[in-house]
Order: C-alpha cells, then sequence, then structure tokens
C-alpha cells in the first residue's frame, strides 16, 4: 500500500487512476511515498525519507526544488502535452482578438451604456476598432512543441502563412505538424516576415526575454505579439517601448504584470491557458498514471530530473537504483547481485547528465539486506527492490 498526498485539489478521475487497493490517499500524510501538486509551492516544504516522486498535473516545475529532489533520489514528473488544447485554443482566440481589437472596441462599447444615441455612435466609433482578417498574414511560432504544433496547424486552417522556428524539435513534433508550415533554421529568418509572432518554449535560463528590444527590432512595424507560455520568455520593457515606437502593434499575455495593466495595446489574461475541466482532468490523470507506474514497476516516463526508462515486467523481482552517472556504478550492482546468486533477465540503464537510473528484472530468491548491500555501492542514492 502506497501513500499519496495531494497538495492541491486534484480531478477525481485523475486519483481514479490510483485504486484503494493499491493506494491510500491520506493529505495529512507525514511519510507519503507519493506527492500529486499542481501549483502547491514545494520549496519550504520539507521531503520526507519515505517520499520517492512528485507528479506534477501541469507542464511547468517552478514550484519543486528540483535539484534538492534529485540529490534525494526523489523522481518528478510533470505532464506534457496534457493542456495542449486548452492552451492552443486560447492562444487562437487571442489571435483572433488581437487582430480585430476586441478587448479595446469591447471597453468602448461597454461605455455606451444610456446613450441615447447608441445606434449612431456605434456606427460612428466602430471605425477606430478596424483590424485586419488573418488570412493571408503570416504568423511565426517560437517552439514547436504539442501546443506550438497545434497552434501552427489551426492558423494554417485558417488561411495563414506559418513560419516555424525550433532547433530541438521532436520527432513526435515534427510527425504532427502540417506540410504547409514553413521550417526557419534561425529566428533572423523568420522575424523580419511576420505579422504576428508567439512563443511557445519552456522557460530557462537560456530562453529567458526570448523576446526582446533586440529580437523586436528584426520584426515588421507593428507586429503583433502573443505570450501564453511564460512571462518571463518575454521583455517586458521592450514591448511598452515598442508599443510607443509603432513597432509592435499589440501585446496579448496570459501574465499580468504591473507595468503591463491598463497600458493601450496590452490584453492580459489572469493565467487561463489550462483553466479548463478537460485540461484539469487530463493532467490529473496523466500525472496519477505516471505516480501509479513508477512506485508499482519503477517505470519512469516524462521525468524532469531524471532520465526516462521504462520495460513491461516480464515476472520475477525488480531491482531500481538512482545512482551517480560514475563509472564502476554498473559493475558493482550486478556484483552483488551475481554474490546474491541472481540471475538478471533484462537489464536497462540510462543517465541524465550527472545522475543515473538503473532497472533490473532478475530471478532467484532475493535474501534480506540485498537493498543495503546495494546501497553500500559507492554512489547510490535510492534502492527499491520491487
Amino acid at each position: 500500500m502506497y501513500t499519496i498526498k495531494t497538495m492541491n485539489a486534484i480531478s477525481p478521475v485523475g486519483l481514479a487512476k490510483l485504486p484503494a487497493a493499491l493506494f491510500e490517499i491520506d493529505n495529512e500524510s507525514t511519510a507519503p511515498e507519493g506527492i500529486l501538486v499542481r501549483s502547491a509551492d514545494l520549496h519550504e516544504m520539507p521531503l520526507p525519507d519515505s517520499l520517492l516522486a512528485i507528479a506534477r498535473a501541469g507542464a511547468g516545475t517552478n514550484n519543486i526544488p528540483l535539484d534538492k529532489c534529485t540529490e534525494a533520489g526523489i523522481v518528478v514528473f510533470n505532464t506534457p502535452g496534457a493542456n495542449a488544447n486548452a492552451v492552443a485554443e486560447l492562444v487562437i482566440g487571442a489571435l483572433v482578438a488581437g487582430s480585430r481589437n476586441m478587448p479595446a472596441a469591447i471597453r468602448w462599447a461597454e461605455g455606451l451604456k444610456g446613450s441615447a444615441t447608441l445606434a449612431k455612435d456605434v456606427e460612428k466609433g466602430k471605425k477606430q476598432f478596424v483590424g485586419p482578417e488573418l488570412r493571408g498574414k503570416t504568423l511565426g511560432v517560437i517552439g514547436l512543441g504539442a501546443i506550438g504544433s497545434r497552434v501552427a496547424n489551426a492558423a494554417v486552417a485558417l488561411g495563414m502563412e506559418v513560419l516555424g522556428y525550433d532547433p530541438y524539435i521532436s520527432i513526435d513534433a515534427a510527425w504532427s505538424l502540417s506540410r504547409s508550415v514553413q521550417h526557419c533554421v534561425a529566428l533572423s529568418d523568420m522575424l523580419p516576415r511576420c505579422d504576428y509572432l508567439t512563443v511557445h518554449v519552456p522557460y530557462l535560463p537560456s530562453t529567458k526575454n526570448t523576446i526582446n528590444a533586440q529580437t523586436l527590432a528584426m520584426c515588421k512595424d507593428g507586429v503583433r505579439v502573443l505570450n501564453f507560455a511564460r512571462g518571463e520568455l518575454v521583455d517586458n520593457a521592450a514591448i511598452l517601448e515598442g508599443l510607443d515606437t509603432g513597432k509592435v502593434g499589440s501585446y496579448f499575455c496570459d501574465f499580468p504584470a504591473e507595468e503591463l495593466l491598463g497600458v493601450p495595446g496590452v490584453c492580459c489574461t489572469p493565467h487561463l491557458g489550462a483553466s479548463t475541466p478537460e485540461s484539469e482532468t487530463n493532467c490529473a490523470v496523466m500525472a496519477a498514471s505516471e505516480l501509479s507506474d513508477y512506485l508499482r514497476n519503477g517505470n519512469i516516463i516524462h521525468s524532469v530530473n531524471l532520465p526516462d526508462v521504462q520495460q513491461p515486467r516480464l515476472g520475477g523481482r525488480r531491482v531500481c537504483m538512482i545512482h551517480k552517472n560514475a563509472p564502476g556504478v554498473i559493475s558493482a550492482i550486478t556484483s552483488v547481485l551475481t554474490a546474491a546468486s541472481l540471475n538478471i533477465e533484462n537489464m536497462v540503464n540510462k543517465s541524465r547528465k550527472d545522475v543515473a537510473y538503473t532497472m533490473l528484472d532478475v530471478t532467484g530468491t532475493i535474501e534480506p539486506g540485498l537493498a543495503e548491500k546495494l546501497r553500500g555501492i559507492e554512489g547510490a542514492i535510492r534502492v527499491r527492490v520491487l
């Protein structure tokens, strides 16, 4: 029986992936084996020795102390793609709304309440909100993952010319892209051609302020920018300067900031990207499934701090070990198993930077003390015998 602690409200559909016969949901537990979390900040929370894994029902993991978890042998999962449709739909909505100046037009129309000449005021005032159609215009998509590829394909369906930039595009993402999306090998090839620009990359030190004064300088005057990925990907000061000079036509983002609010040409939504019942359910189901598979079988899928390792159970027992990615560890593991008269039926080892994960299916009698002997290997971080 594994104890799971939830740090936020998790969809019941997701929790159903943790059957009561194998898992206990105890939100007051001080020694859970697994944690399910959405937005709760775990940086100041003590990590109990019992904790084996944390599953984030969402893509970003900024609320989880990754380095601390890795040092303790705690696997951290996220749910890439589970909220992709929700975010992509919101981006397309913002693309249409921004092009047609809908937020400003709505605010203006609300101000007509009580007017004795409402119909005339509408006809006279609407011309100030004229905006271009999307068909025939060019959209640049930075990042062609689960969300970016959906946005690109939807824009193609709207009749737009779509340019994509992603030097790290995955094979799966490439297969899902419309053949009409043109791939650019450098931002400098893409930006001068864009009427609209949307960014869909993860926030990393290397991606901070992807949209900045230098990149905006390469764009057409009046480019309309959208950011529904992370607020830190766009330099707000550069956007505001661009709005003042006419370099930027409008800025739609899902991350309100004090300096952006109330500025003409800026529309901020309150982090609504994944705020749909469907998205929350998808994320919860994926997170619970990842947590369950790791706790029961040792499989790692969609980890952000350890390598993904999975193989089917073929009977017998399974030895799982998180360890330093250092010479001699594998031979030390196999030596301990050989000395214990265990036969290795299957073995897989993968590394991620300084840490590695080794999973072995063995046959034979496992005597008490095997796990302790494996923990004695230099470089061992976490050992489990399933």
